[in-house]
């Protein structure tokens, strides 16, 4: 403990004059770690400032942000560091750039890469620093410290385990595609659609689904609108398989109409024949937007 507090007074002893300094007192650090299927944090509060937080969604490598009670700092550009040990001499810090202030409680999100090489600096005894200097000279520093970092890291790591595939963003729409003139679903189909359904049952508010069925040219208008409808009933099925009520799911249907690419070549042919599905936050009143084209009801499909 003596080292420790020695190797503090060297920081202090080492910082430019006229520094102002946030970090928490070497006997109160602590790290903690919060999180659930959609997101893992793993943070330490910082004494009169806030707190350094690195957060992980579902989907996502971690990011580190820095939070504020009040407008400590000013706005502007300021430089974020792996800061080295001072009892490991000859170790230098490592200057992970430049990153911009901003005015609200988080004054910064770092980028993945940033958040990367701090995690690794705090297993390697560094410490995450923000480094500010004001137009009159004064500069800023807030400092978290890597003590009892990896107990903690580790129990980080067992929430990050327990994430889902991907974040809402990454899952609320997919397309799924379709083999020549097969209503059929094929494993990579399948697949797509079980990651929707895994989050849906995750989040019990993301509870409505609208599937719109799409074919390519190759029939006659007719054909092409009863295979789209098909397509987008055998999505509708699986989903009513799996445990979602008919009455969450819209479906419509619009044959070769809306294309993605124009149909001469196989491969823009492929790409037209699909079924586009849709997930979506709605109250029990809520309905969805009406489109101008074929629209029917889950039910009247039957």
């Amino acid at each position: 403990m003596r080292q420790w507090y020695l190797a503090l007074l060297s920081v202090f002893a080492s910082l430019p004059a006229m520094a102002l300094t946030f970090q928490t007192r070497l006997e109160s650090i602590e790290w903690t770690v919060e999180g659930d299927k959609f997101e893992c944090r793993l943070s330490q509060p910082i004494t009169d400032f806030g707190a350094g937080e690195f957060v992980r969604r579902a989907g996502e490598q971690a990011t580190f942000r820095l939070k504020a009670y009040n407008a400590i700092i000013g706005g502007g550009s300021a430089t974020l560091l792996a800061a080295a040990a001072p009892w490991q001499p000859g170790r230098g810090d490592i200057n992970l750039g430049a990153v911009q202030i901003g005015s609200g409680n988080v004054l910064f999100r770092s980028s993945q890469v940033q958040a990367a090489r701090l995690i690794n600096g705090l297993m390697d005894g560094r410490s995450p620093v923000l480094r500010h200097s004001s137009g009159d000279g004064r500069v800023s520093e807030v400092r978290l410290l890597p003590v009892k970092f990896s107990k903690a890291f580790s129990e980080y790591q067992g929430c990050v385990a327990r994430l889902l595939p991907k974040n809402f963003e990454q899952v609320k729409q997919s397309r799924i595609g379709f083999h020549g003139q097969s209503i059929d679903l094929d494993g990579q189909a399948k697949a797509q659609l079980q990651e929707m359904l895994e989050f849906m049952k995750a989040d019990p508010t993301v509870n409505h689904i609208e599937l719109d069925g799409h074919s390519d040219n190759s029939g006659n208008r007719l054909t092409n609108r009863d295979l789209s409808r098909r397509r987008a009933l055998a999505v509708m099925e699986f989903f009513k398989a799996n445990g979602i009520q008919e009455s969450q799911i819209t479906l419509r249907f619009h044959g070769e109409r809306y294309p993605l690419a124009p149909n001469t070549t196989a491969a823009n042919r492929a790409k037209n024949r699909r079924v586009n599905v849709h997930l979506a936050r709605m109250a029990p009143t809520e309905k969805p937007a009406p489109r101008a084209t074929a629209t029917v009801s889950a039910a009247s499909t039957s």
